[in-house]
C-alpha cells in the first residue's frame, strides 16, 4: 500500500507566502506511485486539508487525522515545507513528537536552537576551519545599545532580528546616525536583535541532507546581489541577484567547504534537508558561518533545487530520499 503523506505548509509569519509557493512544487513533484498526497494548511486557529473540489477539511488536532469521504485518514509521515513558525521553529516539531508522527526535518530541539542566530553561531563556532563575525546579541532597545555597539563593534554592521527567515527586519548599517533606526526595525521583528560586523567577501549558500547512512553536501550556489545584501527582496524578486551554481571556489574551497558543512550538520544534529549560508573572506578565503535554514525553499528556482539538479539528480528522487529517510 501506498504511504500517506501530509504535506505541510502555511505558517504563523509572512513567510507563509513563500511556503505555499514551495509546497506547490513538492506537491506535483512528489512520486505518486509510491504516496498519496494530502497538503495541510496551517494557519492560526486554522489546520485544515483542501480538497480538490476547493472544500476546507478541518485537522483533527488529538491524532492530526482529517475526515474524507466518512473515512478517518491517518498520516504515516510528514513532509514539512512550512518555512518560519511553527514549521520551522520546532513547534510542530515537538507535537508531531508527541503523537508519534515522523517528519522530515530537523527535531524539535534543533530546530528551535536554529532559528536563533546567535545561539546558532555559539554552538558551530569551534568547529575547524569555521569563524564567525564578531557579534552583540540584544535583548531590549534600550538607549545604552548604540552606545555599546560603538564601543565593541566595528562599522558596518549587519542589524537582523536573531529569530526568523528571509531576511526581514534586517538593515546593513554603515553610519553610526543610522543605527536607531535599524534596531527599530529589528525589534518590531522580533524580541532579541543580533548585532555582527560585515564581512567583506564571496556570498554562498549551500544545501545538506543525510539519507541511507550518507550525508551529502550540495555543490553550492555563489550569490551575486544587485543590492547591499541578500535580503527578503533579492531572495524572492527576479533579476535583483546572479546565482551561480556550482558556485565559483577552488578545488581547496570545495573541499574544506564539505568539510566544515558535513560537521555543521552532525553538531547541530541536523535532519532531512537543510541550507547553510556563508561567506569566503576576500582577503583571507576564510569561512564565515551566516545562518541556517532547516526548512529551506523548495520553489522550482530555489537553491536547494537548483543544487539537487547540478548533482545530477532528479527532484522527485531527491524528495524520495527524504520522505523514506524518516521512516529509517
Amino acid at each position: 500500500m501506498k504511504k500517506k503523506i501530509a504535506l505541510v505548509t502555511g505558517g504563523f509569519t509572512g513567510e507563509s507566502v513563500i511556503s505555499l509557493k514551495s509546497a506547490a512544487v513538492v506537491e506535483k513533484t512528489l512520486d505518486r506511485s509510491l504516496y498519496d498526497i494530502f497538503k495541510i494548511i496551517i494557519y492560526p486557529g486554522n489546520w485544515y486539508h483542501e480538497t480538490a473540489a476547493g472544500e476546507k477539511i478541518p485537522v483533527d488536532l488529538n491524532d492530526f487525522s482529517i475526515i474524507l469521504q466518512d473515512q478517518k485518514i491517518k498520516f504515516d509521515g510528514v513532509f514539512n515545507i512550512l518555512h518560519g513558525s511553527p514549521g520551522e521553529d520546532g513547534k510542530l516539531a515537538g507535537y508531531f513528537d508527541m503523537i508519534g508522527l515522523p517528519y522530515t526535518t530537523c527535531d524539535a530541539l534543533t530546530s528551535s536552537i536554529t532559528m536563533n542566530k546567535g545561539y546558532t553561531k555559539a554552538i558551530v563556532q569551534d568547529i575547524d576551519e569555521l569563524f564567525v563575525a564578531r557579534s552583540i546579541q540584544l535583548f531590549d532597545n534600550n538607549s545604552e545599545n548604540i552606545t555599546r555597539i560603538l564601543k565593541e563593534l566595528r562599522l558596518p554592521l549587519f542589524i537582523k532580528p536573531n529569530n526568523g527567515g528571509s531576511s526581514i527586519g534586517m538593515t546593513k548599517v554603515k553610519e553610526p546616525n543610522e543605527l536607531q533606526e535599524a534596531l527599530d526595525k529589528a525589534f518590531a521583528e522580533d524580541s532579541q536583535v543580533l548585532v555582527e560586523e560585515f564581512v567583506s567577501g564571496r556570498e554562498f549558500s549551500i544545501g545538506v541532507y543525510r539519507s541511507r547512512g550518507i550525508t551529502t553536501v550540495l555543490p553550492a550556489t555563489e550569490i551575486i546581489s544587485s543590492k547591499e545584501f541578500f535580503d527578503f527582496e533579492a531572495k524572492y524578486s527576479p533579476g535583483v541577484c546572479e546565482e551561480i551554481t556550482p558556485g565559483r571556489m577552488t578545488t581547496e574551497e570545495v573541499e574544506r567547504v564539505n568539510r566544515i558543512i558535513e560537521k555543521v550538520y552532525q553538531k547541530l544534529n541536523c535532519k532531512g534537508a537543510v541550507r547553510i549560508d556563508y561567506f569566503l573572506e576576500s582577503e583571507t578565503g576564510k569561512f564565515y558561518f551566516i545562518e541556517i535554514n532547516t526548512v529551506p525553499g523548495q520553489t522550482e528556482t530555489s537553491l536547494i533545487s537548483q543544487q539537487v539538479r547540478a548533482l545530477g539528480i532528479d527532484v522527485k528522487d531527491f524528495y524520495n530520499a527524504l520522505i523514506e529517510e524518516m521512516f529509517s
